[in-house]
């Protein structure tokens, strides 16, 4: 990606290459992280975290939230995204610019111009809690990336390839790492293993969120 060591030169650290079009930039939010955790804080006053139900009837382990013009929901009826918060039947709570701007950076950072995301899904892990390997395809917009953050706990990232079978590699995510993939690997598998018991973050204690900005169409 011509240009891109350029654009790393201001990163915390040297970025790590996951996969083609997939870079792991640690501590890109660290300057921002205090106020990021302030913000879920005060989204899920509005729009409290829950733990969603699969197709098949199965609670996630992850509890969830959404900010922004659409949030992704799961239950019997399939996957997909809403204007409103089915639990409180009001709109999403708006993406603040704070969310906004980060994911814009690191989009940025990692060569995927004019990213605007339309949702930010709010993941909070707690002891035990996993997310299987799975693809991001619900968003009718496969050009962009996504963008994911890293608050709190320390957590083990998965990031295989194109087919489920595919053996992932594992990436330890701290507290502040932001993720971001496209292009080649839009659609690879990836997910967290289960949040340890001696896990521990001075913001968070035992928990640790995850930020995900898409755009979906």
């Amino acid at each position: 990606m011509a240009g891109t060591l350029d654009l790393f030169d201001d990163l915390p650290q040297e970025p790590e290459r996951l996969a083609e079009g997939a870079w792991l930039l640690r501590g890109f939010a660290l300057c921002d992280a205090a106020m990021l955790i302030d913000e879920i804080h005060r989204i899920a006053n509005s729009s409290p975290f829950r733990h969603q139900v699969t197709p098949g009837g199965h609670s996630m382990s992850a509890a969830m939230t959404n900010c922004g013009g659409l949030g992704w929901v799961t239950d019997l009826q399939g996957y997909r995204y809403s204007v409103a918060d089915p639990l409180t039947e009001h709109s999403w709570p708006e993406m603040p610019e704070t969310f906004l701007q980060l994911a814009q950076r690191a989009a940025q950072a990692a060569e995927y111009h004019g990213f605007l995301p339309q949702s930010c899904l709010i993941n909070r892990y707690e002891t035990g809690a996993r997310m299987s390997l799975h693809q991001d395809r619900d968003e009718q917009d496969l050009r962009a990336p996504i963008v994911s953050v890293s608050l709190g706990a320390p957590i083990s990232f998965m990031f295989g390839g194109p087919k489920r079978a595919d053996k992932p590699d594992r990436w330890k995510l701290e507290h502040g790492d932001v993720v971001v993939w496209g292009g080649a690997s839009r659609l690879f598998y990836h997910g967290v293993a289960p949040l340890g018991k001696k896990a521990d973050h001075p913001l968070t204690g035992a928990a640790r969120y995850n930020l995900t900005f898409r755009k979906v169409y």
